[in-house]
């Protein structure tokens, strides 16, 4: 039996999501640009899905931009915005747990002269709005942070981070990499402050290939390439039609759910913490408040990559981290503070309403068995 539980990385496509980019496929297959009829239905298509994802947000539909990809998105809103808007400012301010698709465009414009400024997160891996604040000045642009910690879960309060970077400096403006959080928390961007927003297909049972990038009216960006101006010339060349509208789909049909989800969620996450709290040696890294589809835990006598491999034996998958990360020590843990061997012996389990609680049975047995078979191999 396969249990997958590295829903973080990547999530199975539902039937009906994939029954829908079939038929965008086979059946309404036109370019969204062409003239014609088949065309037309194409971009009708197109429209309905950001009508689909507008409502998740609270937002109006000609403020979402379609990308390729979670990445894409994060480039475009601090690229974008810092190298549309120069007379904002020279700085940005962002935090030391991010996720790589915001720190490397956040060091490319520090080698383009300005200054970056990371704000360090609590020993329990959340980010304290004050801490944000406090690094804001006049001359701050953008201020980039994530909604959940694509790692340990942690909820960061982007209300407060909004309203008190907004207090500081009126003008700046604020990006949230929302990847983990889309159709999972409540996510309306106007209340919240917000000026960008970030979510992905793959992550909500949609396909790998499609994104999106909220930016708020008013909010000007420029482009990172060019060519035939679709998406307001911010994502130019030919739609992705099936993506687009298997995203749209996904993210309907996840909202309706997400009171229900979140509930077994919470179900799996206590049962997960109970059963790791019988195993000698597994630590919880995950704050006890976390988003109840994360948790990261180590164990400290032996290496992620190590454990990895005996689960997956077992036709049992997580995974040490994020899947971007690619087996590198994890900067998130780092940054919390934890000692080298918990960061070496790291492994991210992450829930989708799919799995249940003998996954999580199947998990911890196989686990304290690893560890009997294992400890000691580093």
């Amino acid at each position: 039996m396969e249990v997958y539980l590295d829903n973080s990385a990547t999530t199975r496509v539902r039937p009906e999501v994939a029954g829908r980019m079939v038929e965008m496929m086979t059946r309404e297959y036109g370019n969204p640009s062409s003239l014609h009829r088949k065309g037309f239905l194409a971009e009708q298509a197109v429209k309905e899905a950001r009508e689909q994802l507008a409502a998740v947000l609270s937002a109006a539909p000609g403020e979402l931009l379609f990308t390729s990809c979670g990445s894409e998105s994060n480039n475009l809103a601090i690229l974008g915005y810092c190298r549309g808007n120069k007379r904002a400012g020279d700085k940005i301010v962002t935090t030391q747990i991010e996720h790589e698709s915001v720190l490397a465009p956040a060091r490319q414009l520090a080698a383009e002269g300005y200054e970056v400024a990371y704000a360090a997160p609590r020993p329990d891996g959340t980010v304290d709005p004050r801490a944000v604040a406090d690094q804001v000045d006049g001359r701050t642009a953008l201020v980039s942070v994530m909604a959940v910690n694509s790692e340990t879960g942690a909820i960061n309060d982007l209300e407060a981070i909004a309203r008190l970077a907004k207090e500081k400096h009126p003008g700046v403006r604020v990006h949230c990499d929302g990847v983990q959080a889309f159709c999972k928390l409540p996510l309306n961007p106007r209340r919240m402050g917000v000026d960008l927003l970030t979510a992905s297909a793959h992550k909500i049972h949609g396909p790998k290939g499609a994104a999106l990038l909220y930016a708020a009216q008013g909010v000007r960006l420029a482009p990172l390439y060019y060519g035939s101006g679709q998406e307001r010339g911010l994502h130019p060349g030919t739609e992705n039609t099936p993506a687009i509208c298997g995203f749209g789909l996904a993210a309907q049909l996840l909202w309706r759910e997400h009171d229900k989800n979140w509930q077994k969620m919470e179900t799996l996450s206590r049962l997960l913490r109970e059963k790791c709290s019988q195993i000698p040696g597994v630590c919880i890294n995950s704050p006890i408040n976390a988003a109840p589809y994360i948790m990261n835990l180590s164990i400290p006598s032996v290496r992620s990559e190590v454990m990895i491999h005996f689960l997956e034996e077992s036709d049992i998958y997580v995974s040490s981290g994020s899947a971007c990360a690619k087996g590198r020590p994890s900067h998130v843990l780092a940054a919390m503070g934890l000692p080298r061997d918990r960061i070496d012996g790291a492994l991210r389990v992450s829930f989708s309403e799919e799995n249940t609680p003998e996954d999580v049975d199947a998990f911890c047995r196989t686990l304290a068995e690893g560890l009997r078979t294992l400890a000691g191999r580093r």
